[in-house]
């Protein structure tokens, strides 16, 4: 199997603070040892127009609101495209990959501009199909795609959409449950197996998105054959935000890296039947 890729997923949990963000992707690099940080871009404008009703009111959750509309809550929260480049230039000063999950199709657009190396589709976007064919047709680098709250039917649109565009082997296909946090019993991690079956020939790679507790499933997922493992992050998950609480912290993340690692060592055949290891022991022990 390939090396573990790992993405600290920060989303919008630096508050909307840059300077904050910056110290995210330095300790998610340093401390953590990932391979990728990943951030959120949403035109609160769109959505807004989509879903008056929700934007124009409180939010759900008052506890976790940064403003007394939803509208103004998720303005507070969201970097413009400039901030952006900024925090790529910085990822990219200090060795990490920066991404950001786009939410329509201005983001899109705007994110696209900045050439990064892959661009996330969340699954609450994944059948927003004028944005994928827009991606398809102008951005060169790989296109991710988590599968929550997905029917087999809407993937299989997903994927036939990227074979008919030429574009299959650079998509990713993740596994994910959406939920905040997910229980361990509606994680699902056998589909998997489902997706590397029907799809593993056709796209780019298979990968895990978690929103779980601890970091035992994460390595389970690996196991299975999901080569990219993304979780959200925070570096206090008592911090106001629905994300926090479904986040790893710094230690948590550093260890899951580290445990990827030694799994991605240890998944190998023996090399011949009696390791060189094993010959002091056999020479003592043996019978």
């Amino acid at each position: 199997m390939k090396k573990p890729f790992v993405i600290a997923e920060v989303g919008c949990n630096h508050k909307g603070d840059l300077e904050l963000a910056k110290e995210f992707i330095k300790v998610a690099k340093e401390f953590c040892n990932v391979d990728a940080v990943k951030f959120q871009k949403r035109d609160v404008e769109t959505w807004t127009k989509r879903y008056p009703k929700l934007y124009n009111s409180p939010h759900p959750n008052p506890a976790n609101a940064y403003g007394s509309t939803y509208k103004e809550h998720r303005e507070a929260l969201e970097f413009s495209l400039e901030q952006h480049k900024i925090l790529k230039e910085y990822c990219e000063q200090i060795g990490v990959i920066y991404s950001t999950s786009v939410w329509d199709m201005k983001s899109a657009q705007e994110i696209a501009t900045l050439n990064p190396k892959f661009i996330k589709i969340p699954s609450a976007c994944n059948t927003n199909l004028e944005m994928l064919n827009w991606l398809c047709d102008n951005y060169d680098g790989d296109i991710h795609i988590s599968t929550g709250m997905t029917t087999n039917k809407e993937i299989d649109d997903i994927v036939d959409l990227f074979m008919k565009k030429g574009r299959n082997k650079n998509l990713v296909l993740y596994n994910c449950t959406s939920g905040y946090p997910v229980p361990f019993e509606d994680i699902c991690l056998l589909e998997i197996n489902r997706l590397k079956d029907k799809y593993g020939d056709k796209v780019k790679q298979i990968g895990f998105s978690g929103h779980h507790l601890g970091i035992a499933v994460d390595v389970s997922a690996y196991t299975l054959g999901a080569e990219i493992i993304e979780r959200h992050f925070t570096l206090d998950r008592t911090w106001k935000g629905t994300d926090h609480a479904a986040s790893l912290e710094p230690d948590g993340m550093r260890r899951l890296v580290r445990d990827l690692n030694a799994v991605h060592k240890a998944l190998t055949y023996k090399k011949e039947e009696v390791l060189p290891i094993e010959e002091v022991q056999r020479r003592k022990l043996k019978w």
